[in-house]
């Protein structure tokens, strides 16, 4: 499964309401670290898939959102269960440290 956009007018049916687990990574396109892991969220949103679905906002185009969530750094990747925000970490990391930390919250 790969990857879905979502949008500041998507965020409530796609994120807080969803069934299951939703990892949402706020970038940009300007963000080197942002397109470094990109890759590796598309292969673990296929390793998990089931599991956890795995969601991207341009905070460039979806500026409410991340402002009412106080989006500092970026990649900023929040863990949402059961529509609340359950874990969330900054930075660029390998892949194997993404999917380690992801695992370890769901």
């Amino acid at each position: 499964m790969a990857t879905v956009n979502v949008t500041d007018a998507s965020f409530q049916s796609d994120v807080i309401e969803a069934d299951k687990p939703v990892l949402v990574d706020f970038w940009a396109d300007w963000c080197g670290p942002c397109k470094m892991i990109a890759p590796a969220l598309e292969e673990i949103s296929d390793e998990l898939a089931g599991q956890v679905t795995i969601a991207k906002m341009d905070i460039m185009e979806n500026p409410d959102v991340p402002g009412q969530l106080g989006v500092q750094g970026i990649p900023f990747l929040v863990l949402y269960k059961d529509g609340k925000p359950a874990a969330s970490l900054t930075g660029a990391r390998p892949k194997s440290a993404l999917k380690a930390w992801l695992e370890g919250e769901l």
